[in-house]
């Protein structure tokens, strides 16, 4: 899912190329980290520590033999660093989160340095730095802005620090039922084209099922809150900041859950009565990929059983009609609304 071009990653070590900053001996920290020729240019092995909970980019690292960590293993740690590099997200309170989170990994004298792209909120970011612990200079190119802090010896706003850390903390939403937090996908409503789907799922699904892009488990338990007949439920989601969600709002399920880190699109293994699935068609750097959901639906019939069942929806206007009738015996459009459509796929075979 990785873009072939990846500009804030390439724009993230511009000070260091120019001879604004120097690249220091010590390790470095990077969050959000991403692989790419940069890192390779400017790291020497072992000497970067990196954290990604998107599982494609955190696979991409480790085939690149850099070291990978979630962000469990970083919140147990008090190691900190000369250098804290940060490709901060689109949404405002987790980046605010992830830099006061940075900060405070920034060992005395060290630089904090963030990128970002300028249609990805590139003027909050920088503004947000300058607030929480001032500028030590900024440049632009690749349509992205690349910002750091002068070094660090206190000084910053820990009042402020503080505050945002915990922007991004998970927190009940709709009036209790879930938690959620800031940065996973919908993550504080019911996103309509889910709402559509659950609409059209049967009573009678029965036996082993997954859900594909399981997100915080919205679909999933709602799978499992109308059928009493599922045994079983595999979770198969990428962001494991999702993922971890998921696990806490369908605790104490009838069901057996399996949850899993997992790229969809890299194939899965099992043998399933029916799937569910919502599935993505972008990149979390917001680049349209629809080849992503057509890998879902392939995935999806290969790991049917005979006569088992595929219910989806996707955006009216993707073109996943082929997949699916490449892929499927059955192909029935069962809904749609506001732009959206639910897609019912049965496996060709003996049910």
């Amino acid at each position: 899912m990785a873009a072939a071009q990846d500009a804030p990653l390439q724009t993230l070590f511009l000070p260091f190329a120019a001879g604004a900053l120097p690249w220091p001996q010590g390790s470095v920290l990077f969050l959000r980290a991403r692989e790419g020729w940069p890192l390779r240019e400017h790291a020497a092995p072992g000497q970067l520590a990196c954290v990604q909970s998107f599982r494609p980019f955190a696979q991409a690292l480790e085939r690149g033999g850099w070291d990978v960590r979630d962000e469990t293993g970083l919140d147990a740690a008090d190691a900190r660093y000369p250098l804290v590099l940060v490709l901060p997200p689109r949404q405002r309170d987790e980046a605010r989160a992830l830099l006061a989170r940075a900060l405070e990994r920034v060992a005395p004298g060290g630089v904090l340095v963030a990128c970002q792209s300028n249609n990805e909120g590139a003027r909050s970011g920088e503004s947000d730095l300058q607030q929480l612990a001032g500028l030590g200079g900024k440049l632009t190119k690749n349509h992205c802005r690349v910002f750091w802090t002068a070094p660090l010896d206190g000084g910053h706003d820990e009042t402020l620090r503080a505050r945002w850390a915990a922007l991004d903390a998970p927190r009940p939403i709709m009036d209790g039922r879930f938690r959620s937090r800031p940065g996973v996908f919908a993550w504080d409503r019911i996103d309509p084209a889910s709402a559509l789907l659950v609409e059209q799922l049967p009573a009678d699904l029965a036996g082993r099922g997954a859900d594909l892009g399981a997100g915080w488990g919205y679909l999933s338990a709602e799978v499992l809150g109308r059928c009493p007949k599922v045994t079983a439920l595999d979770l198969y989601e990428a962001e494991s900041r999702a993922l971890a969600l998921a696990r806490h709002n369908l605790a104490g399920s009838h069901a057996q859950l399996d949850f899993r880190w997992h790229d969809v699109t890299a194939g899965i293994d099992g043998r399933y009565d029916f799937i569910v699935s919502n599935p993505p068609f972008h990149t979390p750097a917001r680049e349209d990929r629809p080849d992503i959901g057509q890998r879902f639906i392939a995935v999806a019939a290969q790991a049917l059983r005979p006569g088992g069942r595929l219910f989806m929806v996707a955006n009216r206007h993707l073109p996943y009609e082929q997949i699916l009738t490449d892929s499927f015996g059955q192909v029935r459009v069962a809904a749609e609304r506001d732009g959206f459509k639910v897609i019912v796929g049965t496996r060709g075979g003996r049910a």
